[in-house]
C-alpha cells in the first residue's frame, strides 16, 4: 500500500482530512453524540453507554482527543472526558468554509 504523502496538501486540506476521519466510524460519532447529550463531563460510562468493549472505547477517545475534540482530566483511577469547545467550534468553521464553497456558484456544470 502507498504512503499518504500528506505533505503534498495543504495544512487546511489536511485538517479537513482529519476531521473527516474521525467522523468516519459510527462509534466516534456515538460518543459525541452522548456527550453533547449529557453536556457535561462522564468518568466510565461511555461503555454501558455506547456498547462497546472499554478498549475499543478507549481508542475511540483517543483519536477525538488527538484531534482536540474532546478533552480529558485524570479524577481519581479514572478519567472524565467532554466536548473541548473551542476546537469543536474552530472544527465547525473550518468544515463549513469547505462544505459550502459551492453555494456561490450559480452556473450547472455538465
Amino acid at each position: 500500500m502507498g504512503l499518504a504523502k500528506t505533505e503534498m496538501f495543504t495544512d487546511q486540506q489536511n485538517e479537513i482530512a482529519l476531521f473527516a476521519k474521525v467522523f468516519g466510524h459510527p462509534a466516534r460519532v456515538s460518543i459525541l453524540q452522548y456527550l453533547f447529550k449529557i453536556n457535561s463531563c462522564v468518568c466510565g460510562d461511555l461503555v454501558n453507554q455506547i456498547g462497546l468493549a472499554q478498549p475499543t472505547i478507549s481508542q475511540h477517545l483517543k483519536e477525538l482527543k488527538h484531534l482536540g475534540l474532546i478533552k480529558g482530566n485524570v479524577e481519581g483511577t479514572s478519567v472524565c472526558y467532554c466536548i473541548h469547545t473551542e476546537n469543536w467550534i474552530k472544527m465547525k468553521e473550518t468544515m463549513l468554509q469547505f462544505l459550502n464553497q459551492d453555494i456561490s456558484k450559480i452556473e450547472d456544470c455538465c
